[in-house]
């Protein structure tokens, strides 16, 4: 079924805007490229507020129970401090090979912290999922990736859906919600001709995907059929966000020789369903 939306977007553009998160009432996002985290003003007429920046690529945050956030940036995953202070936890990434950054991540229900990484060419299989556990350690659960997108986990954190972007597939990976040990993987729908992105489960337990190069969103079904395809104004999609009356999507310019109009936007559709909660990384280091 194809659901037609009425889009507005907010004033800013962004190169390479990604990871909607609503939390405690507030919708942030982050520019990877330019290293901000913005929050974004809820009644679209101003610009966007940066509530940090780094000196490097910040490809995702989720935040810290006690204030601040954890962070998949540059090479590795660090902390940020309410005063701009960084801590890094591990930067698994700086080493030999191709040159790579963090990418998409989010924090489970149990308050686990998980990131992907990928190559800047893209190199097939140079990327990992990395896993940030309460004490803060960082390991590295799954190789052989090229563009990890997501992840995002149901509500029990008991199922977790990944994306590889570069191979049009989106999987799903059973997971110990006390351990955090990864189980059976199993896919879930590949997408032809076009890239899933970043994902959100809503309240249902269905799966929705931003798809870049398509110029929509899927929303899936537990069984992996495609429930819903809705069309966005842009081509390239990022990330999606259910804030319980809007379904709120990011976009990007990167790549594209003559961007559209709403290229690079953010926007937004009147849509009443919620999405899962989202969670706090409980991660603490002494």
């Amino acid at each position: 079924m194809t659901t037609a939306l009425h889009w507005m977007p907010w004033g800013e553009r962004f190169e390479l805007g990604e990871g909607l998160r609503y939390w405690a009432g507030r919708l942030l996002m982050v520019d990877i490229l330019s290293g901000r985290l913005l929050e974004l003003p809820q009644d679209q007429g101003g610009p966007a507020h940066v509530v940090t920046s780094l000196d490097e690529p910040l490809g995702a945050v989720a935040p810290l129970a006690d204030g601040g956030w954890i962070a998949a940036a540059g090479t590795g995953i660090a902390l940020l401090g309410t005063g701009g202070a960084v801590r890094w936890l591990a930067r698994p990434e700086d080493r030999s090979g191709p040159r790579m950054r963090m990418n998409d991540g989010v924090a489970d229900p149990a308050g686990r912290f998980w990131a992907g990484s990928m190559a800047y060419d893209n190199t097939p299989g140079a990327g990992s999922l990395y896993r940030v556990d309460l004490d803060g350690s960082v390991s590295r659960v799954l190789d052989g990736l090229t563009v990890p997108n997501g992840p995002a986990f149901d509500a029990a954190g008991e199922t977790m859906y990944l994306a590889d972007s570069a191979r049009g597939v989106i999987y799903r990976f059973a997971v110990d919600p006390v351990s955090g040990e990864l189980g059976e993987r199993s896919e879930v729908a590949p997408v032809q001709g076009a890239s899933p992105d970043g994902m959100t489960v809503d309240a249902q337990g269905y799966l929705w995907s931003a798809i870049w190069g398509a110029g929509q969103v899927h929303r899936y079904a537990p069984d992996g059929s495609l429930d819903r395809v809705v069309p966005v104004p842009a081509t390239q999609p990022t990330s999606v966000c259910l804030t319980g009356d809007r379904l709120v999507v990011t976009s990007a310019t990167i790549g594209l020789a003559r961007p559209g109009t709403l290229d690079g936007a953010v926007l937004a559709a009147p849509l009443t369903l919620s999405g899962v909660q989202a969670h706090p990384a409980l991660v603490r280091v002494d």
